[in-house]
This record gives C-alpha cells, structure tokens and sequence, in this order.
C-alpha cells in the first residue's frame, strides 16, 4: 500500500520535497495556509506591477534545474533562464557618478579590480584560490548531507580533509587577507547578507558566495522567481501530488513518539510521515505541543538562539521605462558598510544604509504594463527581536525617504519621487504574520559557527520519529539553492528511514 507524506508549507524546500517524494512512489499531500505556492519566493501585484515579494537573484541554476531532471523533465520547459553579463551594477554614496560594473567574465573582474586597486589583484587570484578549495569541501562534506551528532562533523575523515581549507574568523576577516580596497571588501563582503548574516560577525564560510557568482555567475528566469514557484507546483501535480490552499495547520499530531498527522481545522488528518516547511522556530513552539518531541528546542531555547536580519521592501510601480539605468540588479552602498551592519545587528534605526534596487522588467516587459517599469527596493533591517524601534507609519515613511533621497542622488533616478504611480511595501511585521518567520527574520535562525552544520536544526527530527524538517532555518542553510539542499537531505532521510536503510555519509 502506497504510503502517505502530509507536508506543511508550499515553500521552495516544501515543493521540493513533495516533488521528490511523490515521484519516488509516496503519496504526497501539500497543506499551504496561503492561496499561492513559493512561501516567500512569492509575487506581489499592483496596478498591473508585478514583483518577485523576496528572493531575486539566481545563483548555482544548476540547483533550480536538478528537480525537474530529476523527474525526467526538460528544465527549459518550466524555468526558462539567462545568464546576465555583467550581473549587477554597484553605486557608493559617496560617489553616485563613478558605479562599478560586476562581471563574471574572468577578464572583465580582473580589469574592474585592476581599475580599482591594481595592488589588489593577486589577493584576489589567491583569494579564489583558497575559496573555491573551501567550496569543494563544502560540496562534497557538508552542504548536501545530515549532521545527527557531533561526530558527524568532528571525525578523522574531515580532519584529514579539514587542513587544505583555510576558513577561519569572520568572512570581513578572511576577505581581508587578500584584498585591502575597502570598495573592493565591501563588494564582496555584503553578499553574506543574501543569508542573513553580517560580514563582520559571520563565519568566513560564507565568504563563498561573491566566489560562486563570480566563477559561475548569475542568472534570471523569465516572469521572474515565482516562475520557479509556479513551475514547481505544476510538476508536483503532473506528479499526481495535491495541494490545499488555505489550509492552516495547527497541529503536528504526535502520538507514543511518532508524528502521524496534522490537525487542520480541529479536524486530523492522518500520514505515514509528516515533513513540515514552516520556519523551524515557529514550528517548535507552536506546532510541535509535546515536550518529549520539542526535544531540547523548549520555547526557551527558541526564544534564545539568534536569528537573521530581516528587510523592508518598497515596491513602486513607475510611469516611464528606466532605459538609462542599464541593470536590472543594483546595489547602493553607503560608504561606512561596517556602521550599517552593526546597527542592524544591534537593532538600532538606520541612519547610513545599503540597499538594492531591481528592476525586472527590463528583461520581461510582461511584468509592468507597456511602456513602464517596476522598481523593487530592499533594505536589510534589525529583526522584530532585536529592533529597539516599532514598525509604524513613522518608520515606513523615514525609510521610503531616505531610500527615494539616496535614489535621486544616482543617474536616471533623479525624478524617482514624482514618477511613483502605483506602490506598496512589505516590513518584518509582514514577514512574521504572512510567513511565521521568527521575530519577522527573513532568512530563518542567523548562521552563526554554533547555528551552524552540526549545531544547526536537521531534517530529521531526534525527539520524534516520522517527523523531517526543511527549509531556512535548518541545516544546510538560507538561500534558494541550500534550502533546494535541504528539501533533498529531507526526502533522502525519510526514504532511508522508510526503507530501513542507515543514512548516508
């Protein structure tokens, strides 16, 4: 008899896990609170605007395109994509008339770094060096298996392997070995951000990422991310798998130990297996109601570990095209990069900030109405559990006019103010009462070295059986590729378990 997988949440890892276990033979039912797929890959709509609601840049297709080969589908079909040459554009604050373009053309890199600080161009080469070996590492011994214990991570294996990756201190830290421009520094440094963390606290691990875009680059898929949320949801039920929109669970069903269903409604619904994508804090304090299955996540814990930042996002739909304005991806720093990631992370109001601005109907005009663009603004920002201020109007209007004041500093942005004709944002309040993000963090539990392989949340739970986690907040990580990770780890368990087999190595 064909066993049954009840998963809660249509997020990008919950997609990816129903895909991979309804076409591994299991009969697999989505139960999504929302009325549409993705979880934060989502789509907001305005006055015919229409904008990816979080994440934005592709990075590692290869990822995006495994889950359709891997159910004998052509990738093409679903996520149709191109590879963007240069990536992005990045202005200073301090000097809006002088932007610097990104290329992953290794030649083109070389010269704008050249162009920058020539001294600094040999660091970088054994910055790349050194990285891309901690990459591979990364591949091949971390990023796509499960950590159960402690010996997992600390073994004579990994010790052997662990001397060739020179990853130690913070990702400003081993930036800083091999660059001294400080635009160079905050170029690369910034991308620790994409997860949630700051370049200045977090793990030089994840100095890995400016590397992966510019080895492999970066991409877009036409209509956008959701693209890649609505392509999933259809191959799921090409599948023959269901999903349940506005279905709010309330309950993971726990009996004797083991996790047999949910409870929707105050109704059961009975499972073989439960995998469950809301936000693995969330999840532990208020869907997980037996202490013995909480294992050591008590509310208390929850509350204690440390959590990502979180962002504000304006979405304005403009009345002309942005042709002189050349990229779709742009990033606006301040000058004193260190100053704003502190704040952050202390929950202080912003003074100085960075931010990013895309505009995705340069490449898919389908995406504002003819003639016009959208502008998608994001400012990371202090989480609800850290932010020493309220999220009110007041606050709203002091970051839209410190965004549209820095804006009109940049070419082609000069009139932004009076060229707004349709408009609305998105906050951490949003993010906590739309998402059950934790304390409104957009990318989950921060990645600090104790939230961190081992340390972190697994797919399998070790307090209740039948019961798997994935998304963000557990391990490998955030961001769109590592949750696609993470969905796999999770289907990989629960089959092993399944079929009595151990897990993988």
């Amino acid at each position: 008899m064909t066993k049954k997988v009840i998963v809660i949440g249509a997020g990008v890892a919950g997609l990816a896990s129903a895909i991979r276990l309804q076409h591994a033979g299991y009969q697999v039912e989505i139960h999504e609170k929302d009325a549409t797929p993705g979880g934060k890959m989502n789509r907001i709509e305005k006055d015919g605007y229409q904008f990816d609601l979080g994440p934005s840049i592709v990075m590692m297709p290869e990822l995006y395109r495994e889950i359709f080969e891997l159910c004998g589908r052509d990738p093409d079909d679903y996520i149709p994509m191109e590879k963007l040459d240069p990536m992005y554009r990045v202005y200073f604050s301090d000097a809006p008339d002088a932007p610097i373009d990104i290329s992953s053309d290794l030649t083109e890199l070389t010269r704008m770094i050249e162009s920058i600080s020539p001294g600094d161009t040999e660091g970088f080469l054994n910055y790349m060096h050194d990285i891309y070996k901690g990459y591979i590492f990364a591949q091949d011994n971390i990023l796509g298996r499960p950590f159960h214990k402690r010996s997992d991570f600390y073994n004579l294996s990994m010790l052997r392997k662990a001397p060739k990756v020179k990853l130690v201190g913070t990702a400003d830290n081993f930036i800083g070995r091999y660059i001294n421009s400080e635009r160079l520094k905050q170029i690369m440094g910034f991308q620790t951000l994409y997860i949630g963390v700051s370049p200045f606290t977090g793990p030089s691990f994840y100095s890995m990422i400016p590397m992966i875009q510019f080895l492999y680059g970066i991409w877009f898929i036409k209509g956008g991310m959701y693209t890649m949320a609505t392509a999933m949801e259809r191959l799921f039920e090409e599948l023959g798998g269901e999903i349940f929109y506005g279905s709010r669970v309330q309950e993971i069903s726990i009996d004797a130990g083991r996790a047999t269903g949910i409870k929707v409604d105050d109704r059961k619904i009975d499972a073989d297996y439960v995998v469950c994508n809301a936000d693995f804090p969330y999840a532990m304090k208020n869907l997980v109601k037996s202490p013995r299955a909480k294992g050591k996540f008590t509310d208390r814990k929850i509350e204690s570990m440390k959590y990502s930042c979180s962002a504000f996002l304006l979405y304005l739909g403009m009345d002309r095209k942005y042709d002189d304005v050349e990229h779709i991806h742009n990033f606006i720093f301040n000058e004193s990069l260190e100053k704003n990631m502190q704040d952050i992370f202390e929950g202080k109001k912003l003074e100085h900030a960075s931010f990013y601005v895309y505009i995705a109907s340069k490449l898919d005009p389908t995406l504002a109405p003819e003639g016009k663009d959208g502008l998608y603004i994001l400012m990371p920002v202090s989480d609800l559990g850290t932010a020493d201020y309220e999220w009110n109007d007041e606050t709203i209007e002091y970051y839209r006019t410190y965004i549209l004041d820095t804006l009109k500093q940049i070419r082609g942005f000069e009139n932004v103010e009076q060229e707004i004709v349709a408009e609305t944002h998105f906050t951490p309040v949003d993010f906590e009462s739309r998402f059950n993000a934790y304390n409104g963090a957009a990318f989950g539990l921060q990645p600090t070295l104790s939230q961190s392989i081992h340390k972190r949340p697994q797919s399998k739970s070790p307090s209740c059986s039948n019961l798997y986690f994935t998304g963000s907040s557990t391990h490998p990580g955030a961001g769109v590729p590592i949750v696609l990770l993470s969905a796999q780890i999770a289907a990989r368990e629960l089959i092993q378990d399944d079929k009595g087999s151990p897990s993988a190595e």
